[in-house]
């Protein structure tokens, strides 16, 4: 079970990457990232198919990010989830959330033992500085005992 240590502590690790965030501004990917950016985390975006994202310059990869990432957020199809665990180990990331929809066993497994403080199960947008329909999640959460503590 996920504590709220544990997300308090991935919140302070800023700067943070952020693995999925999509160019359609439709998708999930790229709200979550306009929306954390705009509650002004310091999150990087990484897309190998864009230079910029939403005015920000994207990385293509885990491996080109700069060495002060401290977090990575995960978002993407649950077949890339453990590969990209395992580049965050190479990175020296030690904070990761992995976005609920994209857990798989095999990145747990990679997890196993590592060290590295990770969220899985929760929405980053319930958790850091949450408004609108988010907070009102988070409410629900609360009176029905499934928030962390």
């Amino acid at each position: 079970m996920v504590t709220l240590k544990q997300i308090d502590e991935f919140i302070a690790a800023e700067p943070i990457a952020m693995v999925g965030v999509s160019r359609n501004p439709k998708k999930f990917g790229f709200t979550a990232f306009r929306e954390l950016k705009e509650k002004g985390m310091n999150i990087l975006p990484v897309n190998p198919h864009a230079e910029l994202i939403h005015g920000v310059k994207t990385y293509p990869n885990l491996k080109s990010l700069p060495d002060s990432v401290k977090g990575l957020i995960i978002m993407t199809q649950k077949s890339q989830t453990a590969g990209l665990v395992r580049d965050a180990k190479e990175k020296g990331i030690k904070q990761i959330w992995i976005q609920q929809m994209s857990e798989s066993k095999d990145a747990f497994k990679e997890l196993e033992g590592s060290g590295i403080n990770y969220i899985s199960g929760q929405c980053i947008l319930m958790h850091y500085k949450p408004h609108s329909i988010h907070k009102f999640h988070g409410t629900l959460k609360k009176f029905f005992r499934s928030f962390p503590k």
